[in-house]
Order: C-alpha cells, then structure tokens, then sequence
C-alpha cells in the first residue's frame, strides 16, 4: 500500500486555507472602511497615530482601519510563511507549489505597497482601484493555489514528484471556456471599485453627476452573469471525475445570482444602507474565490506530494 502524503503537505493545504478565508475577509473589511468612509481614520502609516494601537483616539472608524492593517499584516506573514515552507521543503512538495506562493508574496507586497499610497495620496481614486484589483488577484491565485494543494493531496504519495499526473478529468474546452468569465467577473469588479473610489453613484443619485461610471458598471453585468450562467451549463456535460469543479461551477451561478440581487437593492435603496453595499462586496469577493477554485481544479496536472523518508521507511 502507498503512504499517504505526508504532515507538511497537510499543514501547507490547511494553512492555505485559512488564508483564502483571511484574504477574503480583508477584502471586505477595505470596503467596509471605504462605505463607513474610514479610508484615512488613521492618518499616518504604517502606524496609526504614531503607535502600534490607537488609544484614546480609538473609535469605529479608527477601528476598522486598524484592523483592516491588521489582517493585512498577518496575511502577510502568513504567505511569507507558505512561501519559506515551500521553497525549503520544495524536494518533497509539487513542483508549482515555490513559484505559485512566490507570486502570492509579491502580490502581497505590492498590495501592501498600495496601501501605503492609498493613504499617503489621500485615497485618490487610481490608487484606491488599483489596491482593491490587487486583492482580487490575490484572492484568486491563493484560492487556485489551495485547490491545486487540495488535489495533490487527494492523490497517492509518490516518491519523486517529477512526473505530472493529471488532476482531475476536466476537457480541453471547459479549460478554454473558463478563463472568459474569470476576466468579465473581474473586469466587473474593478469597474465597481473605480466607481466607488470615485463615490459616483453617490454623485450621480444626489446631483445628475458622473453616472457614466455607474451605467458601465450596470452594464458590465449582464455579460458577466450571463458567461457564469453558460459556465454552469457547460459543467453539466462534465464528465463523473469532475464533480468538485461541477460543484463549484453551480455555486459560481448561485452567487452571481445573489450578486445581481443585492446590486439591484443597493441601487434601489442608493446605497443608504451600508450593511447591503458591504454584502454585494462580500458575495463579490467570494465569487473571485470560487473561480480562482475552479481554475485550480481545472488546471491540467497537479503532481502528489513526494512520501516523506520515515513514510518510505515505515511504508
């Protein structure tokens, strides 16, 4: 009988994981600071106020800037922690594992990078998109990256990692149709972040002003939804292998479903309610997620963690 993978492949699945939830959750907690219009609470950087914690000058705003910094910072170390790992263990782990966590920390960097200009340039609007498109890539890559973990880990320990074995039976067409809703979701993204760093619906709702940003925005989600709809139909025809990525292809359209919903509420309600615009981020960010899944799953050839040698020798 082969060993199982070994507990550093394990660790690295859970720790990536965990870090698509962090990923996640930071990116709501930048929109929620841009709608509670808490983007310079702290107006130094990368301290606030000149101290590690706030004190006196504590307050929801101060707070959520603080705490965006935060899960910021320890999203940081912990991809600095998954890159380390896997360029020291890199004989026993897949051979992507080093180059896919290396572009996660430089993605991270510059991530950390906007921010800082995020709020030494007084959230000009450029800044402000290009720092929210970063995280998207993130979460994306990380959530692509733990999938690819999740497979490799699903497959018999190997002692050489050298020969590709493939990850699971999806086709050539679904791997060329999966890439158009990837780029049109994310495209819908970013539009929606130029067009709230520059409050344009909140412009054009009070004063007739900058609604442009808002109309592409609208109307960049009909072929948006309408590419995840046909995605989820294509994965029908899937074949039995490939029930994780069916599964999440059907959870691709249930969110963008929800998606359209809570857009259109926001627009009803003009964005007066600061819990649904922070939803319809939310469902947004968890949609990159489960693409950026499905790119992972789908991605041809995912080789299995290399059997430790106490697995070789106990095997």
């Amino acid at each position: 009988m082969p060993a199982g993978p070994d507990r550093l492949g394990r660790a690295l699945t859970l720790l990536s994981g965990h870090l698509v939830v962090a990923l996640v959750a930071l990116v709501v907690i930048g929109g929620t600071t841009r709608v509670m219009e808490a983007g310079l609470a702290c107006p130094d950087w990368p301290l606030c106020y000149g101290g590690l914690l706030p004190g006196r000058q504590m307050n929801l705003q101060v707070f959520l800037e603080w705490f965006h910094r935060l899960d910021a910072f320890l999203v940081g170390l912990a991809l600095l922690a998954l890159s380390g790992l896997s360029l020291v263990f890199r004989s026993r782990l897949p051979r992507w594992l080093p180059w896919l966590s290396g572009a996660a920390l430089a993605l991270v960097a510059a991530q950390g990078l906007l921010g800082a200009l995020t709020v030494l340039h007084l959230l000009e609007a450029s800044t402000v998109t290009a720092h929210l498109a970063t995280a998207l890539l993130l979460v994306l890559l990380v959530s692509a990256l733990h999938q690819r973990l999740v497979v490799a880990l699903a497959q018999p320990a190997n002692a050489s990692v050298a020969s590709v074995i493939p990850a699971q039976a999806t086709p050539l067409w679904w791997r060329l149709l999966l890439p158009f809703p990837v780029l049109l979701v994310l495209t819908q993204c970013v539009l929606g972040g130029a067009m709230a760093s520059q409050w344009s619906a909140q412009l054009c709702f009070a004063a007739g002003q900058a609604c442009s940003w808002l109309l592409a925005h609208r109307l960049g989600a009909y072929p948006a939804a309408l590419s995840l709809l046909i995605l989820g139909l294509a994965s029908l025809a899937l074949p039995a292998p490939a029930n994780a990525t069916r599964a999440f292809a059907f959870a691709a359209v249930g969110l963008v479903l929800l998606q359209v919903l809570l857009g259109i509420t926001t627009l009803r309600l003009e964005l007066a309610v600061p819990a649904v615009t922070v939803a319809h981020q939310f469902v947004a960010a968890l949609l990159v997620a489960v693409l950026g899944a499905l790119l992972g799953r789908s991605w041809p050839g995912s080789a299995p963690f290399a059997q430790s040698n106490l697995e070789v020798d106990h095997g």
